[in-house]
């Protein structure tokens, strides 16, 4: 369920979903977003640095970004606050760090993608929110992990007056 910025524990985890990325879907996204040849051309990637098709890391990145939206979603659909309560806004991101692709996700790979807490920011300039930093981690199916980044979002806190 949603939880207000007081209620996030560090070290909770999620486990968000997982992706298998088919050829189809990697040269579609990367032809529109990231068209360099070893993401949109199978022949030109067989002789590039990979020597075979591999997704963008774009992509990798855009559906831990869906599944942790789908996640946060089936939480506040879930979520039955008692009567008089009301459930936290969500908030932006401020943006990423570490963003990191260290292994390379091929046609046919499946990606598990889970976050943890890893830090906690009160913010003196936003009493509303604090500052909710997760890292994040995409895991193939030989449990190398190919994406990880440390993902931030203001989170309502509940002692905040609207």
């Amino acid at each position: 369920m949603s939880v207000f910025f007081e209620d996030v524990r560090l070290g909770a985890q999620a486990e968000i979903g997982s992706h298998t990325f088919t050829a189809d879907d990697i040269i579609r996204f990367a032809s529109a977003w990231d068209p360099q040849p070893f993401h949109i051309d199978e022949a030109a990637a067989a002789e590039s640095y990979f020597g075979g098709l591999i997704a963008s890391g774009w992509h990798t990145a855009s559906i831990a970004m869906r599944l942790w939206v789908d996640h946060l979603d089936a939480e506040r659909a879930a979520a039955m606050p008692a009567p008089g309560e009301r459930q936290p806004q969500p908030g932006p991101s401020p943006g990423f760090r570490e963003m990191k692709w260290p292994r390379p996700v091929r046609a046919g790979d499946t990606l598990r993608y889970s976050n943890r807490v890893i830090d906690k920011v009160e913010l003196q300039s936003r009493p509303r929110w604090g500052l909710v930093r997760r890292r994040f981690s995409g895991v193939n199916q030989r449990g190398d992990e190919a994406i990880s980044f440390v993902g931030q979002a203001f989170t309502e806190r509940r002692s905040s007056t609207r």
